[in-house]
């Protein structure tokens, strides 16, 4: 599903991995009588491929999968830059298992057996966040290594300015939604915002890094709403 589309749905669009086939049904069953829609796969490698394929607002991973365990899912969908909010689903209640999950970059931890009214107030609390877990974000050529601090397009590595840095961040977690001004100036400064030009400033200066010197330009200003990073305005 295009991200762009998301907007249409009212409900939450969840992906649940799981290799209990007879749980799987009950839960998806009852995700959808609450109003949530529910895509399952049956193996953490059929669920990569369909993370990498649909936007899903949160993914229910189970930490036992075969071959494919949920630790090694989760790290990859963040090595990846996916930003997706994850719930981790497992019968192991000891703060060793939680700790490795969220080391892994899970943002939440379910143990089973659990109640499904709480399942729903968990997808619900994590519904429509990013998670701070991805370890790289991207859009089109444009990648940006967190850990590492560097930035590429089309493999060049890209220099930026510290604010640069943070405003190009920025519209890359939100990307390919617009973010306003506001949202914007905050990130950048917080509540001592300067005069009204600084952030026009600093737009030209990361556009002269970011799109000039390539054929593609993917920082775009859509007047009366705010400033998006994407291939088509």
């Amino acid at each position: 599903m295009a991200a762009e589309c998301r907007e249409q749905y009212l409900m939450p669009i969840v992906l649940l991995i799981e290799d209990d086939l007879d749980l799987a049904a009950t839960l998806s069953d009852y995700l959808d009588l609450e109003g949530i829609q529910c895509d399952h796969a049956s193996s953490g490698v059929a669920g990569l491929t369909l993370v990498e394929r649909a936007h899903y607002d949160v993914i229910l991973l189970d930490l036992n999968l075969p071959r494919l365990d949920g630790l090694e899912v989760c790290q990859r969908m963040r090595a990846a830059g996916m930003e997706t909010p994850v719930l981790m689903l497992t019968a192991r209640d000891g703060l060793d298992a939680k700790l490795a999950g969220f080391r892994a970059g899970t943002d939440d931890y379910l143990v089973k057996p659990f109640a499904l009214q709480e399942l729903v107030a968990r997808i619900q609390a994590l519904a429509g966040r990013r998670s701070g877990q991805a370890q790289r974000l991207g859009c089109a050529d444009v990648e940006m290594n967190l850990p590492e601090r560097t930035v590429t397009r089309g493999g060049q590595p890209l220099r930026l300015s510290p604010t640069g840095w943070r405003l190009l961040e920025t519209l890359l977690r939100a990307s390919p939604g617009v973010v306003t001004r506001a949202t914007l100036e905050a990130a950048l400064w917080g509540d001592e915002v300067p005069d009204s030009n600084s952030l026009k400033v600093h737009l030209y200066h990361l556009r002269q890094v970011v799109d000039v010197p390539f054929a593609l330009p993917l920082i775009h200003t859509l007047p009366g709403h705010g400033i998006t990073l994407r291939e088509a305005p």
